[in-house]
């Protein structure tokens, strides 16, 4: 196998933890040479924990087929995600290491779907056990204030890991849209009501203007709903409690229709402008990093699109333009 050319490295270690070989991309992957890596502690070639290496020996010897996501401080910068497959190589303990960052640069939407199918595979399970633990805890009529509080809280984080997961799957997914005409106005309100909860627990006000004349869409509102109500949150949590978040309806050229959202907290550093809608690819996007570029592909796939630029006094505008 070719490790170059899948810019991987090839990692295999002894019982006490020390590498013994060291091949492929290691450069790229682990920030140093193959050369350099040979018989250092695993720990401080992957940027983990002692313990957290010992786990990782102990599951490459008990499982050969075991895949481990990591976050590796492999300098003086952010963590680095890194995906193991874990396996044994002559009786040693071996691991083939992907930069997950390096993986999906450039990326098609195709692959990205097939990675967010294997993470939510991983992650849906234990989530809705979480769920279900929390919700038949806040039964509990004889819980504190501050417990119930808590609970609040959690069942708040719960929500925002299903949309990020649904998210991800989203931005992926090929098939082709079910259009059908609705009002432009009922669909940013059926947005806002998927993150109701969130909204009223910071005292938020999605406040929505509509000038007359609006033409009917054509969406698939399944689809669209989710992920304009994840970037309404985004733009929600930017602002000081007790405010508004601004939302234009307007007619546009040729029939079409434009929802204009203000964003007076976000920033648009001209070096950002081209990865606004790359996921991952930009701070604006808080808490998320993809709701924005999962709301283009499925504006794009519905024959419509969105825009950013900055605002007239302050902060960004984000302009979705619909097909009547």
């Amino acid at each position: 196998m070719n490790l170059h050319l899948l810019q991987a490295a090839q990692l295999t270690w002894s019982s006490e933890l020390r590498i013994l070989r060291a091949e492929g991309d290691c450069e790229i992957v682990l920030h140093r040479p193959a050369a350099e890596l040979v018989d250092r502690p695993l720990h401080a070639v992957l940027g983990i924990s002692a313990e957290a290496a010992r786990e990782l020996d102990a599951r490459a010897r008990r499982d050969t087929r075991a895949v481990e996501f990591l976050a590796a401080r492999l300098g003086t910068g952010d963590p680095v995600p890194l995906r193991l497959g874990l396996g044994l190589d002559e009786g040693e303990a071996t691991a083939a290491v992907v930069d997950l960052n390096v993986l999906l640069e450039g990326a098609p939407p195709v692959q990205l779907s097939g990675l967010s199918s294997a993470l939510s595979h991983e992650l849906r399970n234990p989530l809705s056990s979480v769920k279900m633990a929390v919700q038949t805890l806040a039964r509990n009529t004889g819980l504190s204030e501050r417990d119930q509080r808590r609970l609040t809280i959690a069942n708040r984080e719960i929500r925002t890991l299903e949309r990020m997961l649904w998210l991800l799957s989203e931005y992926g997914r090929g098939s082709a849209p079910s259009l059908e005409p609705m009002p432009v106005r009922s669909l940013v309100q059926e947005a806002r009501e998927m993150v109701s909860p969130e909204l009223a627990e910071r005292r938020i006000e999605v406040r929505v203007e509509e000038a007359p004349e609006v033409p009917r869409v054509r969406v698939d509102a399944g689809r669209l709903r989710p992920v304009l109500a994840q970037v309404l949150l985004n733009v929600a949590m930017g602002q000081p409690e007790g405010t508004q978040v601004e939302v234009s309806i307007l007619p546009g050229p040729q029939g079409r229709a434009w929802v204009r959202v203000k964003d007076p907290a976000a920033e648009l550093p001209p070096e950002e402008q081209g990865m606004l809608f790359k996921p991952f690819g930009t701070r604006v996007a808080r808490g998320a990093g993809l709701s924005l570029a999962a709301l283009r592909r499925v504006m794009q796939a519905q024959g419509g699109d969105v825009t950013a630029e900055a605002g007239p006094e302050t902060g960004m505008v984000l302009t979705l333009t619909f097909t009547a």
